[in-house]
């Protein structure tokens, strides 16, 4: 590919994926306007895609030699085509029957888009960072990524309902009696050990990978244990009758740390501020725990003290409120300190020993007066601490009134 065409190329499939997004948004908003009207509940979510359109876009234009880029690129124009067609349908087909040409067309190409969106992000899974597989003996998933793409478009475009019924009482119309049920079996089966083996992929990559590429998978699997938070926070809200607001935060909150996945792969990749990520996970770790065992603590000692004062005074109080946030503001910065050196100690054990030595020595050299065991222990930390191959100690010679000494 020469440069020219590895700069334009991109930035066109962005563009498309732009446009397709500003028009599904603009078919929201027109079909809101008709009562009844079903809105497919993923719309938000597939407008976000324009952020994996950029990443994508850069990183194909800047490192045209990896597909991890020019997939981000193509997911992102299949994930806008899908919105705006299921979308275009709804408009056409429901909220005003026969305004608009081709509503029939639509819904026939948005019925069979599942399975390519899937085998796409599948792939770029499989192939980040470097944009080859894990090894030869992976070929048998990428193998398999073509035949579940393959199944699926051809069961999903005669299957009567492909829609799941996001596009309410919407039918493929090329549909054929017997096809959903295959269609949900490829989706349903396939889909989810696909993505179990391109994680087991990156899994195994983390173990062999050093140097930069380790780093490169760090970002990625930061992002994906943070999206993993998410999903469960989501399933949370599905599984228990929560308040409202709840469900909304829970879906927000996954909505947005989705695009953590095409950012991470993007810093990754461009090795921007890379070796950040090790203070990044350090950080989320420590203030995470801090945030569970804080909220714990607060919502615990409030139905402790409730109890208590309502045994005592017969009725509950505001008492209990202030003495929690009291509790909490006092336990804030010793929790906080505990929890950094307890996982300093566990997941960061050779920097921990190492600015513990670091310490030690700081104390030591305040209190030295031999030149001699000075040097003997400065060598001692740095064998100790950066372990190299070999240690050598220089020492400028002072200037004196006489001359040099």
């Amino acid at each position: 590919m020469t440069a020219r065409t590895a700069s334009w190329l991109p930035w066109s499939l962005w563009a498309i994926s732009v446009t397709l997004t500003a028009l599904s948004l603009l078919l929201v908003v027109l079909n809101l306007s008709y009562p009844n009207t079903p809105i497919p509940n993923y719309w938000l979510g597939n407008a976000l895609v324009v952020i994996d359109a950029t990443v994508g876009a850069i990183v194909a234009s800047r490192r045209p030699e990896n597909p991890v880029g020019w997939l981000l690129c193509l997911s992102s124009v299949v994930v806008s085509t899908s919105t705006f067609t299921s979308l275009y349908a709804i408009y056409a087909l429901l909220a005003r029957d026969g305004s608009l040409p081709a509503g029939e067309a639509s819904a026939w190409i948005a019925a069979w888009l599942l399975p390519p969106i899937i085998g796409i992000q599948v792939s770029y899974l499989l192939l980040f960072p470097t944009g080859r597989l894990p090894g030869s003996r992976w070929r048998w998933l990428a193998w398999l990524i073509g035949i579940f793409v393959l199944a699926g478009v051809i069961s999903s475009a005669f299957s009567p309902n492909a829609y799941l019924g996001a596009l309410g009482p919407i039918r493929n119309p090329l549909g054929i009696d017997g096809f959903t049920n295959v269609y949900k079996t490829v989706v349903f089966t396939m889909a989810p050990l696909l993505y179990l083996a391109a994680a087991f992929a990156v899994f195994v990559r983390l173990r062999r990978a050093v140097g930069v590429e380790r780093q490169q998978i760090k970002w990625f699997a930061f992002a994906v244990a943070i999206y993993a938070i998410a999903i469960a926070l989501n399933v949370t809200t599905i599984a228990i009758d929560e308040p409202r607001w709840f469900e909304w935060t829970a879906n927000a909150i996954f909505t947005g740390v989705g695009t953590m996945i095409p950012l991470s792969i993007g810093i990754a990749i461009l090795r921007y501020r890379l070796y950040d990520i090790d203070r990044i996970i350090n950080r989320t770790l420590v203030y995470g725990s801090l945030t569970v065992t804080l909220v714990a603590l607060y919502f615990g000692v409030i139905v402790v003290l409730q109890r208590v004062l309502v045994v005592v005074t017969g009725q509950e109080s505001t008492l209990a409120v202030v003495a929690s946030t009291l509790l909490i503001a006092a336990l804030f910065n010793p929790l906080r300190h505990s929890i950094q050196n307890f996982i300093d100690r566990r997941f960061y054990r050779r920097k921990y020993d190492a600015a513990k030595t670091l310490e030690e020595f700081g104390v030591t050299l305040r209190a030295a007066t031999d030149l001699d065991g000075l040097k003997e222990e400065l060598t001692g930390v740095v064998r100790e601490t950066v372990q190299p191959a070999h240690v050598s100690l220089w020492l400028a010679a002072a200037r004196g009134k006489g001359g040099r000494e």
